[in-house]
């Protein structure tokens, strides 16, 4: 939780808390906040000595975790009792440079802002197959509204040759990436005590559908039969941008933490593992030529936690 800026005020400390409970990729915190003045603004910065290169070689899942993170910001200057005033890109520059937020007018939280405040320790992701009982559709309805409060698009995959398609997309960018030794072992090392919990990784990631990232190599100790895969899936997701770009980038990330931050602490249902992103050719493939729908930026499954999860309390996690 690096703060810059002098001694950082006491707002800005509740302030880079909130955001470091962010997702991010494999837990690499790719961030960096600074402190405007004593408590006046604050900064999001991606930090580039955080990045996984091979993984994410053009920084964009980077993008997108500081994107969740300011969307954190954002909820705690809320939870505050100040409007959050947000910069986007203030100086293009630097491109690492990604957010300013300051302090805007006071008013006291209504309870639907106070609701992502409250679930921000909640959050976590869950790692394999969830359980038989269906997602309703009063929840997928309640994060279409989530995600479209900030602009962007969540598509329900509705129709199994959709889920096939998207899963095949998925595999085969998937396993692509597990024949890389370096990009293998690049992933290994992001399990431990500061990366991915090795607890959370023991689940075959070709159990569900689409496959999830493969942290510890149980898919070259042995293969999951066919007639396995995809039980206990649950309900996939896509979630789209307008277009492909690093304002996108930014933007999809807010939107998926506000999606995450949907209730859960008090709902079972918690999203998997988002899927690698395979190119914007995938997202037309598999939602069609919606107006908004142009590009992928994140693929989630939400489901049922198995009673297994329940009893052993599926600590929180960052992806």
């Amino acid at each position: 939780m690096p703060v810059t800026g002098g001694k950082p005020g006491r707002a800005a400390l509740h302030l880079a808390r909130a955001a470091s409970l962010a997702p991010s990729p494999h837990n690499s915190q790719p961030w960096f906040f600074v402190e405007e003045g004593h408590d006046r603004a604050f900064e999001v910065h991606a930090d580039a000595g955080r990045r996984m290169p091979l993984t994410d070689p053009a920084g964009r899942e980077t993008v997108i975790a500081c994107g969740a993170a300011l969307f954190n910001v954002r909820t705690a200057v809320r939870h505050l009792g100040f409007h959050p005033l947000v910069d986007v890109l203030p100086e293009a520059a630097d491109q690492h440079f990604l957010a300013r937020v300051s302090f805007g007018a006071h008013a006291a939280p209504t309870d639907d802002e106070e609701s992502p405040a409250r679930a921000l320790s909640l959050r976590h992701t869950h790692r394999g197959p969830f359980g038989p009982e269906p997602v309703t559709e009063a929840l997928l309805a309640e994060l279409r509204d989530r995600a479209r409060a900030e602009g962007a698009v969540l598509q329900v995959l509705d129709v199994p040759e959709k889920v096939g398609l998207l899963a095949r997309l998925v595999d085969t960018a998937e396993r692509a990436d597990r024949t890389d030794l370096w990009r293998a072992v690049e992933l290994a090392h992001r399990v431990g005590p500061t990366g991915v919990p090795v607890g959370a990784c023991r689940a075959h990631p070709d159990l569900t559908l689409p496959a999830g990232r493969d942290y510890i190599g149980l898919s070259r100790r042995y293969t999951v039969p066919q007639r396995r895969r995809g039980v206990g899936t649950g309900t996939v997701a896509v979630l789209c941008t307008p277009y492909d770009r690093r304002a996108d980038w930014l933007l999809a990330g807010q939107a998926l933490q506000r999606v995450l931050l949907n209730r859960p602490g008090t709902a079972s249902w918690q999203p998997s593992t988002p899927s690698p992103s395979n190119g914007p050719s995938c997202a037309r493939r598999c939602v069609g030529r919606s107006r908004r729908a142009g590009t992928r930026r994140r693929c989630c499954a939400w489901g049922a936690l198995p009673t297994s999860a329940r009893r052993r309390g599926a600590r929180s996690t960052r992806c």
